[in-house]
């Protein structure tokens, strides 16, 4: 039998702790231990291994994966439990495994990946992205909308088709020209552009339906600043819908883009829409490009309480 000091020593470690912490709540591969930790594949299966050798948990092997499973009578647990008040980072291990948890039950997710990918390898006679988001924007009821970061305003005029009053805000005065006289020419009217920025939105607060931030918010030196100015300016039970990359590693495109983040996880942008207030919120990875460096887009929505 191993030692009982050897064990309570090695689950007394931080890292330990919070792996049997995860491990109490569900088995789990080292690939998803390493999503909610941010640890290392070597860190975690050095720990496992280590865990393991005197007993505390069990591995169960599926194929090529490994899933592992806590192996510790109830008390010794409640003594954990009683531990992981002074883990810190104990909290947000449990929202990152909620995340994990739910990727790994959406298989429907990757269904639709797949059936997006096949949408236009073959003709079909007027179907097309365009027309199926200009038949699914005339479904939406007539709103107020902050385009935050519009840029030209691509996606300002499209939703000005359908909304009461579309107002594009860009921090570039040339975007901001461009955009208004391409709404001048097209006699799009209730689409406005005004300068600003996104931490500093010029409207007045409790004036808009939806705030709509399209790969915006990597460009923004204080993202939870511009999540709080969307909570401003919403009216109650008005939405923020958000879409950004994924957190990724392509140093370049700080040089390339101006991005200043680097993306961010769903946890990340979850944690910013709480912090503000916002409840009822969702996230999912909505594309995935084919080619390096293979850049993923994360769709965040939340509802500003009060309806």
């Amino acid at each position: 039998m191993p030692s009982i000091l050897k064990s309570l020593r090695l689950a007394a470690d931080p890292n330990r702790l919070r792996l049997l912490l995860l491990l109490e709540q569900e088995e789990l591969s080292v690939a998803e231990l390493q999503e909610v930790l941010g640890k290392g594949q070597s860190q975690i299966s050095t720990n496992l291994a280590q865990l393991k050798q005197v007993g505390l948990v069990d591995d169960r092997r599926t194929g090529k994966n490994a899933f592992y499973r806590l192996n510790l009578p109830s008390d010794v647990m409640d003594l954990l439990r009683a531990a992981a008040s002074e883990i810190p980072q104990a909290e947000q291990d449990r929202e990152a495994l909620r995340l994990v948890l739910r990727k790994r039950q959406d298989k429907m997710r990757r269904y639709f990946d797949e059936l997006a990918g096949k949408f236009g390898r073959q003709y079909v006679p007027g179907r097309s992205w365009k027309g199926i988001a200009e038949a699914l924007l005339k479904l939406l009821p007539p709103m107020v909308i902050a385009d935050l970061g519009a840029g030209e305003g691509t996606i300002a005029q499209l939703m000005a088709q359908r909304a009461k009053k579309v107002i594009a805000i860009d921090n570039s005065e040339k975007m901001v020209e461009f955009g208004a006289e391409l709404a001048r020419k097209h006699g799009i009217g209730n689409l406005e552009y005004r300068l600003g920025d996104l931490e500093d939105v010029p409207i007045r607060s409790g004036t808009v339906d939806l705030a709509f931030l399209s790969q915006a918010l990597h460009h923004a030196p204080h993202p939870e600043r511009a999540i709080a100015e969307t909570w401003r300016i919403l009216k109650p039970g008005g939405r923020i819908a958000i879409l950004d990359l994924n957190r990724h590693q392509f140093e370049q495109a700080r040089e390339m883009y101006a991005d200043i983040w680097l993306g961010f996880t769903e946890l990340e942008l979850e944690q910013y829409l709480k912090a503000a207030g916002f409840q009822k919120l969702e996230t999912a990875i909505v594309h995935r490009e084919q080619e390096a460096p293979y850049f993923e887009t994360i769709l965040v929505i939340g509802e500003k309480p009060g309806a």
